[in-house]
């Protein structure tokens, strides 16, 4: 049964995953893909996790959440998406803060789930090891997902949504923007931060746009082309069954 031994490789491959050091993105790639895919080989393993394991959702969203932002503004968004699609079947802490951030833009329900999420990793044998790059990489999809929708925002008041004390997220906040990870200033006085201006310029607007069309032009192109391959045999298959009979019908009379 193939559905079968997919459900046991994706079960052992888990101890691979998060024992390499590039196992967290391979985990990522096998049941999502790679940016550049164009083929849809990876989803029988994502539809092996939603037919016969959905519980497995808890590390597919961890090693998202975990690898660099960055790469996963497309793999977010797809695993959001099956993790709505699977809410009746299985739910914990992590599967839940990213649905309270990324569906109901409810950052008291995102602050919530990400403290019962402390708990969930220091109880998971295969996230302890991870716990504290995981929470890191939460603070900041919250950070970011906050800033997008304020410009000024009190210091007080991104320590709550963040867990943290108010001088440990502006120690947090400093670092970001030391590490040129956040275009915003401090003012200490004020203790509030000001985000900069985030308008892309119509050349890198143009490549946002544009970035998939290559990959979809290929799959739109193999799809063609095996809808033809298809369409020929078809033809070819009609064509000797047609053959067939008339080669067959003086015999018949």
């Amino acid at each position: 049964d193939l559905l079968h031994q997919r459900t046991w490789f994706i079960h052992w491959s888990l101890f691979v995953y998060f024992n390499h050091p590039r196992g967290r993105d391979d985990l990522v790639q096998l049941f999502l893909g790679s940016p550049t895919s164009t083929t849809n080989q990876t989803n029988v393993y994502l539809n092996t996790l939603q037919t016969a394991s959905p519980h497995l959702l808890r590390y597919l969203a961890a090693a998202v959440i975990i690898n660099p932002r960055k790469k996963n503004e497309r793999t977010l968004k797809e695993l959001v998406k099956v993790i709505q699609q699977e809410s009746y079947a299985f739910r914990d802490p992590i599967t839940e803060f990213l649905e309270c951030l990324y569906v109901h833009f409810d950052f008291d329900g995102a602050q919530k789930k990400l403290r019962d999420c402390t708990t969930v990793l220091n109880n998971d044998f295969f996230l302890i090891g991870c716990a504290d790059e995981f929470m890191e990489n939460a603070r900041l999809l919250i950070f970011e997902t906050f800033c997008r929708i304020h410009h000024c925002i009190t210091i007080d008041m991104l320590a709550e949504k963040l867990n943290m004390g108010a001088d440990e997220a502006e120690r947090w906040i400093v670092n970001l923007i030391r590490n040129a990870s956040l275009d915003a200033k401090i003012d200490s006085q004020k203790g509030v931060v000001v985000m900069g201006s985030q308008v892309l310029s119509p050349y890198q607007a143009v490549i946002e746009k544009t970035k998939n069309l290559f990959n979809r032009t290929q799959m739109l192109a193999h799809n063609s082309e095996k809808r033809r391959d298809t369409n020929a045999n078809w033809s070819h298959y009609q064509t000797q069954q047609s053959q067939t009979n008339s080669t067959l019908a003086p015999v018949v009379e």
